[in-house]
């Protein structure tokens, strides 16, 4: 075998391994509440302005009070989200979670802060990204930011729920 035989068989090696991460990137959208209902091929869009970033053990990727610029999707690793002023972790997500996402609507300071637990890789989607996408894919785009909407009025409902089942118990005490 030449060395031009080799070259093509790295090239057709890389290309057959680009290819089964890329599927993998895909599925994992495709597991993402916000991106569920987007089609292979909005997806695809969606994956060439997502922005790969990589922390070590340890590192912040971001810490409470700074202004929220984004959200966040594991893709290899565990981060841990730390309350601060409360000194205690809240949860630690996994491959396929998201974090992060209200900042894509405004960028009041975070409340909390996420660590990279382990080696981390995520995926950061933020929001210049989200405007670009309406902008350019508006179809797509609508589709997040509908799925964003119902995914943070449940959550209002359920903190709203919350409140008042605390404040029916403190009125009980």
């Amino acid at each position: 075998m030449g060395e031009h035989d080799q070259t093509e068989e790295s090239v057709l090696w890389s290309n057959f391994f680009s290819r089964d991460e890329r599927k993998d990137i895909l599925t994992l959208l495709r597991g993402v509440p916000i991106f569920e209902d987007l089609s292979r091929r909005d997806l695809k869009a969606l994956e060439r302005i997502l922005h790969l970033r990589k922390y070590h053990t340890g590192e912040y990727i971001f810490r409470e009070g700074d202004p929220g610029l984004g959200m966040y999707i594991v893709e290899q690793g565990t981060v841990s989200i730390v309350s601060e002023s409360r000194s205690r972790e809240l949860s630690r997500l996994r491959k396929g979670e998201f974090f992060g996402e209200m900042a894509l609507f405004n960028d009041r300071p975070r409340n909390a802060s996420a660590v990279a637990f382990e080696d981390t890789r995520l995926f950061g989607f933020f929001q210049p990204d989200l405007f670009g996408l309406l902008e350019t894919h508006p179809r797509i785009g609508v589709k997040v930011v509908l799925k964003l909407a119902r995914i943070l009025s449940e959550r209002l409902y359920r903190a709203g729920q919350e409140n008042a089942r605390l404040m029916e118990d403190a009125k009980r005490n």
